[in-house]
Order: structure tokens, then C-alpha cells, then sequence
């Protein structure tokens, strides 16, 4: 455990100025990486070259960590909900929803990112703190917003699963244990709204299903009548502004 960590430090601090404050990411002297193939002629060089190739592979794993730590997983599940619901097949396509679900995020997550990298981007790009300290102090904000949203019921779970002892504040919460936590709770709230999404375009498949049977009229599918309508519907209601709202005002 602590040799992941050790390792998941700088692509995480590298990640977030990049994402907090790339014009600054630009002009910092970032260090250099010559890669090259050949014979380990001991068991240093073996080390080193586990030591990177442990480094790339948490690297790329480093973006998925964030977005399951911050609003992303609700949002982009609701929205694949609405568009299931709704019946339209790809409209709107893969890249609308995943494009919208991270704006919203980084919309609701701005006064999280904001704290971070006033308290620990800033002081590590000036030198005044080390890249552990920062790691840190940028996990705080992180861990504030997901206590604010998990569920405790899902928090005890995992403390049970990985047999931890009770803890007597947050702090003692690893966090470890409450990421997965986080994503349970967060995976329960999409699809309780994705339940309420469904029923309004249920009902209307289920009104033009039965008029078409009333009307002998078998053959034709129901969902190519009631498309029209459930779209019509969703357009009279505002409801890209409903969703949406109701989406950002849940973090709040």
C-alpha cells in the first residue's frame, strides 16, 4: 500500500496542475524521462525499470481517479438514463453526454479545485511546501466534498469489508475506503433519479400502446408514436433545465 502511494503522488500532483492551472503547468521546469531498451546487467536497473513502469501504469489511472472522486459518475449516469428513457437511440450521441457531464462537473466542483489549488498548487509550485505535503492538503477539499455525499450506510460497508475499527472522526476514514463508499452512494442517488426520469416517458409509451391496440393498429410500433411525444413533452417542460438543475442544486 505504501508503495502505490508513493508512486501515485506525482502523476496526481502533475494531474491536478495541469487541470487547475495549465499556463502556470507550461512554464514550470518540469523533469525530463529518457526511455531506452537493453540488457539489466543488475538488480538496480531491474527496480528502476518496475519502479517505471508502476509509475506509467498509475499515470493512466490517475484521470479515473479523479473524475470517481468528483460529481462526474452521477451526472453522466442520469444523462444516459434521460436518453434511455426518452427512446432516441444515440441523440444525444456518446460524445454530448460525456462532453456536458464534464463541464458540469468542473462547474460543480470549481469551489473544490478553487480551495486546492490555493493551498496546495500554489505553495508547491512556489517551492514553499513538498510534493507529500501537497499531495495532502489537496486530498482534504477531495475528502470534505465526498463525506458531504456518501451515504453512511455505505461508508459502514466498507469499513466492515476491510475489517477497520470503528472510526471516532473523519480523519481516521481512510481514504481508500471512502472512494468506493463515495462511488456506491453515488451510483444509489443516479439511479433513484433515473427511476423519476423513467416514469413520465413510461406512461406515455404505455398510453400510445394501448390506443393502438384499441385502434387494431398491431403491427405499428408504439415507440414510433410516442417518440414524438415524449420529445414534445420533454421540450414543453424545459426539461434540459430541470435535469440539469436539479443535478447541480443535489451537490448543494
Amino acid at each position: 500500500m505504501k508503495l502505490i502511494m508513493k508512486y501515485i503522488r506525482l502523476p496526481l500532483i502533475l494531474l491536478l496542475i495541469l487541470f487547475l492551472c495549465p499556463e502556470q503547468a507550461l512554464t514550470q521546469d518540469l523533469p525530463g524521462l529518457t526511455l531506452s531498451m537493453g540488457e539489466a546487467t543488475g538488480p538496480e536497473k531491474v527496480s528502476m525499470a518496475l519502479q517505471i513502469l508502476i509509475l506509467l501504469t498509475v499515470l493512466t489511472m490517475a484521470p479515473a481517479i479523479l473524475l470517481m472522486t468528483t460529481s462526474f459518475i452521477r451526472i453522466v449516469i442520469v444523462l444516459s438514463f434521460l436518453r434511455q428513457a426518452m427512446g432516441t437511440q444515440q441523440m444525444p450521441p456518446n460524445q454530448i453526454i460525456i462532453g456536458l457531464a464534464m463541464f458540469l462537473t468542473f462547474f460543480i466542483m470549481s469551489p473544490v479545485f478553487t480551495q486546492i489549488n490555493e493551498i496546495a498548487i500554489q505553495p508547491y509550485l512556489q517551492e514553499q511546501i513538498e510534493e507529500k505535503k501537497a499531495l495532502q492538503l489537496a486530498i482534504n477539499p477531495l475528502r470534505d466534498f465526498m463525506f458531504s455525499q456518501v451515504r453512511e450506510d455505505d461508508l459502514k460497508l466498507m469499513m466492515e469489508i476491510s475489517k477497520s475499527k470503528p472510526p471516532e472522526n473523519k480523519e481516521e476514514v481512510s481514504t481508500l475506503t471512502l472512494i468506493p463508499a463515495f462511488m456506491i452512494s453515488e451510483l444509489r442517488r443516479a439511479f433513484q433519479i433515473g427511476f423519476m426520469i423513467f416514469i413520465p416517458f413510461l406512461i406515455i409509451d404505455m398510453i400510445t400502446a394501448s390506443v393502438l391496440m384499441t385502434m387494431g393498429m398491431l403491427m405499428l410500433p408504439p415507440i414510433v408514436i410516442s417518440l414524438p411525444f415524449k420529445v414534445l413533452l420533454f421540450v414543453l417542460v424545459d426539461g434540459w433545465n430541470l435535469i440539469v438543475g436539479s443535478l447541480i442544486q443535489g451537490f448543494f
